[in-house]
């Protein structure tokens, strides 16, 4: 009997290209927080729209200060309200999606004094919010996938530091992804330095409340201009075009969703390093219905 060989049909091949195409599409990143009207971390979750969720923010930290967490109005970590949480993060991950610690913000107190303070602060992380220990963990025990550096004030002094101490602990068994959150002008005036390490995974850059850089109605030169040199610059796995979710969240850069579907993002998904789009927040994104909006396109 002639031994037969398999001839990959037409319908297979189909399959094969749509399972290649799905397999570069980007994802959707949101913050949570900062509103205790934007639902619970573990509904964010089961929402089915996200990939990454920024839990925001550790807002106060380095310098001799005491770290503090900011959850808004979702529970108070310091008498131990958001230990609760842990069942939150825990019911996220078993859904394939990362969740940060998203660290500083736009209105918080923090700075690094020396290449010593980043380790402590380092440290801290690490023991109360990572793979660590702590008599006091502010979300329970359950161990965050990494940190997001939203540093957005202050000087870009040794935060290089902070990145290389916080990779180094992926030597002790899970990875600890870096993230960060950059303004669109470059390089970033608070993390440039950091970013040029090589050791953040994902870079979601803040093309709002940054005209020089973010779109504007029927324009996109501006942002694709700024786009290609972020992503031929500075080497990191791969980049999200960081958006306001509603006209609200933030004083300009809103791109309606029309624009982005059919002019923004046709002119960046081309690059192998295009990850997906970041939303600013998860509250704004309830009111407006951006991301399920977008995903398909994405």
């Amino acid at each position: 009997m002639a031994v037969q060989t398999a001839t990959a049909t037409p319908l297979l091949i189909l399959v094969m290209l749509l399972l290649a195409t799905g397999s570069s599409a980007g994802g959707i990143t949101i913050y949570w927080g900062q509103n205790g009207n934007e639902g619970t971390l573990a509904e964010t979750c089961a929402a089915g729209l996200y990939q990454f969720v920024n839990i925001a923010f550790l807002s106060s930290f380095g310098s001799g200060r005491n770290p503090m967490m900011n959850l808004a109005g979702h529970c108070d970590p310091y008498s131990k309200g958001c230990t609760g949480l842990s069942s939150d993060i825990e019911s996220c991950q078993s859904k394939g999606i990362k969740l940060m610690l998203s660290i500083g913000g736009g209105s918080g107190s923090y700075s690094l004094a020396s290449s010593d303070d980043a380790r402590q602060v380092a440290t801290y992380i690490w023991n109360n919010f990572l793979g660590g220990q702590s008599s006091f963990r502010p979300l329970g025990p359950a161990v965050l996938d990494g940190v997001d550096f939203d540093i957005e004030g202050g000087t870009d002094l040794y935060w290089n530091d902070l990145a290389r101490y916080l990779s180094a602990y992926s030597n002790q068994g899970k990875k600890v992804y870096l993230t960060a959150a950059p303004q669109c002008p470059f390089p970033d005036a608070s993390v440039g330095n950091a970013l040029k390490t090589g050791l953040f995974d994902y870079v979601w850059v803040q093309f709002y409340n940054n005209p020089p850089c973010q779109y504007t109605s029927g324009d996109i030169t501006n942002l694709e201009e700024a786009w290609k040199q972020w992503i031929s610059d500075i080497p990191a796995t791969k980049f999200f075009l960081g958006l306001p979710a509603s006209p609200e969240a933030a004083g300009s850069g809103f791109i309606p969703v029309p624009d982005l579907t059919s002019d923004v993002l046709p002119a960046i998904k081309g690059s192998d390093k295009y990850g997906g789009v970041m939303l600013w927040s998860k509250y704004y994104d309830d009111q407006s219905g951006y991301s399920s909006s977008i995903k398909a396109d994405v």
